[in-house]
C-alpha cells in the first residue's frame, strides 16, 4: 500500500513530500513504529545510509489514519539538531 508523508522545517520553511510503500496493516502498528517505517524508507531509498533522529512526541489519529510526529534530525556535522514536524497518511488519489 502507498503512503504519503510531509516533513516541515520551521526554521528554513523547507517542506519535503515523500511517498513510500509499506504493508496494508501499517496503521495497526503504534505511532512510533509507523514513523520508524517512514525513516527506514528515507535511509534505504533516499539517503542510502543511516541517519540519526529523535522523536519528542508522536500521536496517531485512528479515525483519520494520520500520524503526527515532532522531533529532530541529528546532522552529521557539528550543527545543532534540526527540528521537524512530520505527518504520515494513506496516499490519496487527490
Amino acid at each position: 500500500m502507498r503512503y504519503t508523508a510531509r516533513m516541515l522545517d520551521a526554521k528554513t520553511g523547507g517542506e519535503g513530500h515523500y511517498e513510500f510503500d509499506s504493508t496494508e496493516d501499517l496503521f495497526k502498528l503504534t505511532a512510533d513504529e509507523i514513523v520508524t517505517a517512514f525513516f527506514d524508507h528515507i535511509e534505504n531509498d533516499i539517503l542510502k545510509h543511516s541517519s540519526d533522529w529523535e522523536m519528542n512526541s508522536v500521536m496517531k489519529n485512528r479515525e483519520r489514519r494520520v500520524v503526527t510526529a515532532m522531533g529532530s534530525l541529528i546532522l552529521d556535522s557539528n550543527e545543532p539538531p534540526l527540528p521537524f514536524l512530520l505527518m504520515i497518511a494513506e496516499h490519496s488519489a487527490h
